[in-house]
């Protein structure tokens, strides 16, 4: 059940991730019993001897807050049984739009989620496309962040020769001037305002979108009303096709019911979050299994992770 001494467990947040994940270097997953007492309450068991082993736990903590609950129960059982070193694999690291105190009398959630699971037992954490790159600093363990667009990239370099990347907001400009780079392409920057939790509202296009097709790039789309109004936006300026890569598809609310009426061509999203892509044909999923493959075949080898991706993080 293992490979040089390593052992890969899944949660139950995303089993399909988590399995090919373990396809991808040749790796059964580990067993691990997990039930739900009526309750709710939720008990988990590891099926095999993890004693001085290297054990990585696939586990997103998108909602509900039972994903994450599990993962901490799964740290706390793998540290108890002696393993030898303990990495969370989150795909999804949830809350980590809480990564702030913007007001008063509030959490700073991300945060708090970064000491639970420090204290549950993580020795380290992999994840991928942070909402913002200093969480990183929330943690006193190794982190290991990876980047979405080295997935993306094959899927984009034919989209389009008259190619524009946009952000959607000025705190994504330095994940679209990366994939900018990438694809030797413009960059323009939506201004947007947000009146209240979910709700945007678009106030200014910096740079000409006209005539030209469009790529925006995210972390992550939820209610997809940042998204579908920016599309709104462009189309009013001239704009001609318009594509989306976003890493994390969240997916909540009224997301597929937009998506589908907006002026959209393709969504790309990664695979870091499971959802039904029937409910819209212009979702397009890319799975991340392999780059998180490959991360967690060099974590266990001492290995360097950031030669996987070759990415302007300026």
């Amino acid at each position: 059940m293992s490979s040089d001494g390593f052992l890969i467990f899944a949660g139950s947040s995303n089993k399909p991730l988590a399995e090919k994940i373990a396809d991808s270097i040749g790796v059964p997953l580990g067993i691990l019993e997990s039930k739900r007492f009526s309750d709710g309450e939720i008990w988990v068991k590891y099926g095999e001897n993890i004693r001085g082993r290297d054990v990585f736990l696939i586990q997103s903590t998108n909602p509900p807050s039972d994903n994450l609950v599990e993962l901490l129960i799964m740290l706390d059982a793998a540290k108890r049984a002696s393993a030898k070193r303990i990495t969370a694999v989150i795909p999804y690291f949830g809350y980590a739009r809480q990564d702030r105190k913007d007001q008063p009398r509030v959490a700073i959630t991300a945060k708090l989620m970064a000491n639970l699971i420090t204290s549950a037992g993580a020795d380290r954490v992999m994840t991928m496309d942070l909402h913002a790159s200093q969480i990183q600093g929330y943690f006193d363990i190794p982190m290991d962040h990876l980047y979405g667009s080295s997935i993306f990239l094959n899927y984009l370099n034919n989209l389009s020769d008259n190619l524009v990347v946009v952000s959607p907001d000025v705190g994504g400009i330095k994940i679209a001037r990366a994939y900018s780079k990438m694809l030797n392409s413009g960059l323009i920057v939506i201004d947007k305002r947000r009146p209240k939790d979910n709700i945007t509202e678009v106030m200014n296009i910096i740079g000409d979108v006209e005539n030209k097709d469009i790529l925006l790039v995210d972390d992550l789309i939820d209610t997809a009303g940042t998204f579908v109004n920016a599309t709104k936006a462009l189309k009013e300026k001239g704009a001609n096709r318009i594509f989306g890569a976003i890493t994390h598809p969240l997916l909540s609310g009224p997301a597929y019911e937009r998506i589908n009426e907006s002026q959209v061509d393709k969504l790309f999203v990664t695979d870091t979050i499971d959802f039904d892509e029937n409910k819209c044909n212009r979702i397009i999923r890319i799975s991340a299994a392999p780059l998180f493959g490959d991360a967690i075949l060099r974590t266990n080898k001492n290995e360097s992770i950031s030669s996987l991706f070759n990415i302007d993080k300026g």
